[in-house]
C-alpha cells in the first residue's frame, strides 16, 4: 500500500455505442444495445452473425493518410487517447514529457493487419506485402502510438491478459505513479477484432451467443437463457494522475482510483475457478489496498459476460468476498465484449456512475439465473449514491483483476 493518491482526470472512449464518451454514457443510461446483424458478405458461413461494431468509424475521426499506417485497434486507441488527453487539460500544463507514461493493452493486437496483409501475401505475393505491416501488427502498437502522440517519456507500456487487459493496464497506470517514476499515466485498452477468424474460434468454443436473430437481444448476463457472449470492438482510455499534481494545477477529478488487486487462478486456461478463488482474493487485495470498507462498496460493475459458467462463478465471488449488499449492473448486456478494452471501458462506467449517482441497467436480464440472489439495476436505471464502486475484469488464462474506485 502507499500513500500516494491517485486520481482520474480525463476520459476517452470510442464504443459500440457512441464515438465518445458522453454518448456513450447516455447510451448505456437509456439501456440501449450496440449489437447488431453483420452485413458483411464474410459472415454469412459464419455460426455468429452478430456482433458490437463502432458507432463511429475511425475514418470519421482520423485522416486516411494516418489511417493507412495503422492497425484498427491502434486507430481507435489514439481516438480514446486524444479525447482523454483533451479533457484532462492537461496539453498546456507544462508537464515534462519525462513524468508521463502510458499503459495501454490489447487481448489480441493487430490481427486484422496480420490476416489482411496474409490474404495479400497470397494473392499478390511478398512485394504486395505493406511495409507498415510490422508495427501494425505487433502488440505494443496502441501503446506506442499513444505514447508518441502525446510524447511520453517515463514509459510505454502493454499488457496482454485477455479481457482482463483493460483493468490491468490501468492497475499498471497505478503503480507506475506510486511508485515514483511517472506523474501522469494514460491508461486503457483497445480492442478491434470484428473478423471471421477470431469469430470462427470463439464459436468453435461455444463461448459466443448464436441468437442471430435478436441481436439486441443476444447478450443478456445472468439471464436464464443466456448462451454466451457477444463479440464488441472499442476503445476506452483513462488519464491518471497523482492526486497533489492534479490540484496544484485546479484539475477536475472525475474520482479516486483508490486500489487494485491482481491475482491468477493456476487452474485453467479457458474455465474460470468454479467457486471463483481468484476473483475472491482479487476484491479482497483491491479493498484492502483502497484501504475502504466492505460496506462502502455499494456498486459492482460486473464481468459478467453473459456465458452460463463465468457468470455464475463472478456472484459467488462477490457474495463470498462483499457480501450480499452491493447493486450490480452488467454493462456488456449493452456493449457486448469488448475483450482487452473491456475493463477500461467499465472502469470509465463506474466512475460516471460515482460521478452522478445513476447505476446503468443491466438490459435483457428478464428471467433471472436461480443462483443470481444479489441485487442487479435489472432494465433500468438505479439511482444510487455511490461512495465507492468495484469494477471486475477476468481474462482466459485465469487472470483477475479488480479495481476500487471512490469520490474524489
Amino acid at each position: 500500500m502507499s500513500h500516494v493518491d491517485v486520481v482520474v482526470t480525463g476520459l476517452g472512449a470510442t464504443t459500440p455505442l457512441g464515438g465518445d464518451v458522453a454518448s456513450t454514457w447516455d447510451a448505456m443510461l437509456a439501456g440501449r444495445s450496440g449489437v447488431g446483424p453483420l452485413t458483411q458478405e464474410w459472415a454469412g458461413q459464419l455460426p455468429v452473425r452478430i456482433a458490437a461494431q463502432l458507432a463511429v468509424e475511425p475514418s470519421e475521426v482520423l485522416d486516411r493518410v494516418k489511417l493507412r499506417r495503422l492497425d484498427r485497434s491502434e486507430a481507435i486507441a489514439l481516438i480514446a487517447a486524444q479525447q482523454a488527453w483533451a479533457d484532462s487539460g492537461l496539453a498546456d500544463s507544462g508537464l515534462d514529457p519525462e513524468r508521463l507514461g502510458a499503459s495501454v493493452g490489447s487481448g489480441i493486437g493487430g490481427a486484422l493487419t496480420l490476416l489482411a496483409q496474409d490474404d495479400i501475401l497470397e494473392a499478390s505475393g511478398p512485394r504486395r506485402v505493406s511495409p507498415h505491416t510490422i508495427p501494425m501488427l505487433m502488440p505494443n502498437g496502441p501503446a506506442a502510438w499513444v505514447g508518441l502522440e502525446l510524447g511520453a517519456q517515463a514509459g510505454v507500456h502493454s499488457v496482454a491478459s485477455a479481457c482482463a487487459t483493460g483493468a490491468e493496464a490501468i492497475a499498471l497506470g497505478l503503480d507506475m505513479i506510486r511508485s515514483g517514476r511517472a506523474d501522469v499515466v494514460v491508461a486503457g485498452g483497445t480492442e478491434a477484432v470484428i473478423h471471421p477468424l477470431p469469430i470462427a474460434g470463439f464459436s468453435s468454443m461455444r463461448a459466443m451467443s448464436t441468437r442471430n436473430d435478436e441481436p439486441e437481444q443476444a447478450s443478456r448476463p445472468w439471464d436464464k437463457g443466456r448462451d454466451g457472449f457477444v463479440l464488441g470492438e472499442g476503445a476506452g482510455i483513462l488519464v491518471l494522475e497523482r492526486a497533489d499534481h492534479a490540484a496544484a494545477r485546479g484539475a477536475h477529478v472525475y474520482a479516486r482510483l483508490a486500489g487494485a488487486g491482481i491475482t491468477s487462478d493456476g487452474y485453467d486456461i479457458v474455465q474460470p475457478h468454479p467457486e471463483g478463488a481468484g476473483a475472491i482474493r482479487a476484491i479482497a487485495k483491491a479493498i484492502a489496498d483502497a484501504d475502504v470498507a466492505k460496506a462502502d462498496i455499494v456498486h459492482v460493475n460486473a464481468h459478467a459476460t453473459s456465458t452460463p459458467v463465468g457468470d455464475l462463478a463472478e456472484i459467488k465471488a462477490l457474495h463470498r468476498a462483499l457480501g450480499d449488499h452491493p447493486v450490480l449492473t452488467a454493462t456488456k448486456s449493452m456493449t457486448g465484449h469488448l475483450l482487452g478494452a473491456a475493463g477500461a471501458l467499465e472502469s470509465i462506467a463506474t466512475i460516471l456512475t460515482i460521478r452522478d449517482g445513476v447505476i446503468p441497467p443491466t438490459i435483457n436480464l428478464d428471467d433471472p439465473d436461480d443462483g443470481l440472489d444479489m441485487d442487479v439495476a435489472a432494465n433500468k436505471v438505479r439511482h444510487l449514491d455511490v461512495p465507492a464502486a468495484l469494477n471486475n475484469s477476468f481474462g482466459f488464462g485465469g487472470h483477475n483483476v479488480a479495481l476500487v474506485f471512490t469520490r474524489p
